[in-house]
């Protein structure tokens, strides 16, 4: 009797101490999104407490997450692409004119823009690895070339318009889902798209060689790690990626000779957001297509909140602030 009641308040201590180490250990941009949708819901209940509504809000999300998670294996490599906002407008607006209004010519024109999205990356990841552009340099140079390239293909304004299947992977929904009731396509790419992500970087020999280039350079290539050649691939990763978000922002959007143009920013902070180092050496797929998720859900809060566009980008300037200020003490404290 007596041990046990000895016992039975070091093991309750033991057990609160157990769960406040894995508290902890949840990055905060988990706990900081369900609270603002939390938020969203209480100031907008029938928008925000319904499946329909959350569904709704996933849908918007989800091509800044595909992003997101290209420009997270850029970061966790120790670069920048800061292309993937042009590459957006590029894709809807040349897509808006090789369609000509033709249905039959959807597959085909997706197709012809995953292959430009290989161009890009290739041509970034040459750039930085082979002629040793820092890759902010390189990617803004690639992003001027971009969104200059695509206004001139269609003469500065939209030739024709989006098909509606080419429209489907970022407008439509799966009908009578059991539970969900209507389930968007784009919410299903992003699925897609992680999973592939999460095994390239959490799972495979290369996302750690991406880890080990992002932490440091010369020893990777002094433990054997072909140093040019994982960046061009990743560059071309992070391309493909952003292709598919393009295909998912046009679906939603429409064509708009404006449409991307800050992407790049509100890809990387996302990434911020999600915990991703700036400099290298650490990334997570969940934490960047939640870091998007916070991102779009500040922004539907600021919306709702009536404010206008240049209170937004200073939030989210803010933002960024504070996010690489948070991770950068964390990593002091744990040195």
């Amino acid at each position: 009797m007596t041990t046990s009641t000895v016992s039975s308040p070091a093991g309750f201590s033991h057990s609160l101490r157990s769960i406040w180490e894995f508290i902890k250990k949840i990055p905060p941009v988990y706990p900081v999104f369900f609270i603002i949708f939390i938020v969203l819901g209480l100031l907008n209940p029938a928008k925000y407490q319904t499946m329909n509504g959350a569904m709704t809000f996933l849908r918007t999300a989800a091509p800044l997450g595909v992003i997101a998670i290209g420009e997270m294996l850029v970061l966790a490599l120790g670069g920048f692409d800061l292309s993937v906002g042009a590459i957006v407008t590029f894709v809807v607006l040349v897509s808006s004119k090789l369609l000509a209004n033709d249905p039959a010519n959807a597959y085909p024109t997706i197709l012809v823009m995953l292959g430009f999205g290989v161009l890009i990356g290739a041509v970034n990841g040459l750039v930085v690895s082979y002629l040793r552009v820092p890759s902010f340099i390189a990617t803004l140079g690639m992003m001027l070339l971009v969104r200059g390239g695509a206004l001139y293909w269609v003469g500065g304004a939209p030739q024709g318009y989006l098909t509606d299947n080419w429209r489907a992977f970022g407008r439509n929904y799966f009908e009578h889902v059991p539970v969900f009731g209507r389930f968007p396509y784009g919410l299903v790419v992003l699925i897609v798209v992680a999973a592939i992500a999460y095994y390239i970087f959490h799972r495979s020999h290369f996302g750690k060689q991406i880890l080990s280039i992002g932490d440091n350079v010369r020893a990777s290539q002094l433990s054997g790690v072909r140093v040019r050649q994982v960046r061009v691939l990743t560059f071309i990763l992070c391309s493909v990626f952003a292709v598919i978000g393009g295909i998912m922002t046009g679906g939603y959007g429409g064509v708009n000779v404006t449409i991307g143009e800050g992407m790049e920013m509100q890809a990387i902070a996302a990434c911020v957001v999600g915990g991703v180092l700036l400099g290298g050496g650490k990334g997570s797929v969940p934490n960047a297509i939640f870091g998007a998720f916070t991102l779009q859900a500040i922004v539907n809060l600021l919306n709702l909140l009536g404010l206008p566009k240049p209170y937004t980008d200073a939030v989210q300037g803010l933002i960024i602030i504070a996010a690489v200020a948070y991770v950068g003490l964390s990593s002091q404290k744990k040195r």
